[in-house]
């Protein structure tokens, strides 16, 4: 059965119908005079005052998620995603019949027009704010709506948005975007280079971006990218395969000939090295460098600069 934590859900019930309207079906709503309205399909649905009635059918409520579920007959799961943005997690079936593949439809949370609470927590992090600056005006990182959560987004090679992890500032939160396509994960792309540094999340990617720069090199001048979703080899490493993301890239940079492996400092990252080794290693030359100390790259970043390491509850989750 597909899941969804419970601060999500209780996240989803916070959303009054009106914010839910004019963020999400700016459309439907009609402004009948000073805080009323109704909406263009139920003229006699009434709104105000963070709650709405709809008089003809004798029955109300208080928020966006009793609409949809109540009067739009969505089924509560699809609705807690519409408004939060992020995707229920249904476990893997053992039905080796494939259903037909819908096209995703990548529902972005709302842009803030001020980032300073996605800035200031990326320069918490270490990162330089070149970086930040960079990825905010290429549209690959930006603030949402309601609430302030950092959004790291994955272009495809038309500068199309297909993917979008959600990262909580000051709290565990850590979601994709409803609709994400896990070929297309966070990278910042290379111009002309035969190299490819690989990385377990966005900000590792950041990270080791913003200490090529501190040590005087071009950090745009090999493709980087992050994974999507943890990568778990199988267990025999002969018969994993690569990951979406990974075989996406390198099938539309066909003259990558380098691979660095840039895992976590971990158990599961060194096994998802080696895994990664075996399959590319015909192929690509391969290198595996973890960070020289700490878990991950940004830990290696904030003990290069003597700042607070954040930890993380579901540092795997952060892609």
């Amino acid at each position: 059965m597909p899941f969804i934590p419970p601060e999500t859900i209780e996240r989803a019930r916070q959303m009054d119908l009106l914010t839910y309207l004019r963020t999400f079906e700016p459309d439907e709503l009609v402004h009948i005079g000073g805080n009323h309205y109704c909406t263009r399909e139920h003229d006699s649905l009434k709104i105000s005052n963070g709650k709405w009635y709809w008089f003809s059918r004798g029955f109300g409520g208080y928020n966006a998620l009793d609409y949809l579920v109540k009067v739009k007959d969505v089924p509560f799961v699809e609705a807690v995603e519409r408004i939060s943005g992020v995707a229920a997690y249904t476990p893997p079936t053992t039905s080796r019949i494939e259903k037909e593949k819908k096209p995703k439809v990548l529902l972005l949370p709302k842009v803030s027009r001020c980032a300073t609470h996605a800035y200031n927590y990326l320069r918490s992090r270490g990162i330089d704010s070149e970086l930040i600056d960079y990825c905010f005006q290429a549209g690959r990182i930006y603030e949402s709506l309601p609430y302030h959560n950092v959004v790291f987004v994955g272009l495809d090679r038309y500068n199309k948005p297909r993917y979008a992890t959600l990262r909580g500032i000051g709290t565990d939160f850590i979601g994709e975007a409803n609709g994400s396509d896990k070929r297309f994960s966070f990278s910042i792309p290379a111009q002309n280079s035969d190299s490819l540094h690989l990385f377990e999340s966005a900000i590792d990617l950041l990270s080791f971006a913003t200490l090529v720069k501190q040590n005087g090199g071009n950090w745009q001048r090999d493709h980087l990218v992050s994974l999507a979703g943890v990568y778990k080899p199988k267990e025999n490493l002969q018969e994993s395969s690569l990951p979406l993301t990974l075989k996406r890239y390198l099938s539309e940079y066909p003259n990558i000939k380098w691979i660095t492996l840039r895992l976590d400092n971990d158990k599961a990252g060194g096994y998802m090295a080696k895994a990664l080794v075996e399959i590319l290693s015909d192929k690509y030359e391969v290198s595996v460098q973890p960070p020289p100390c700490g878990k991950d790259y940004n830990d290696y970043l904030c003990i290069k600069l003597g700042i607070p390491i954040t930890h993380r509850k579901s540092k795997s989750q952060e892609r």
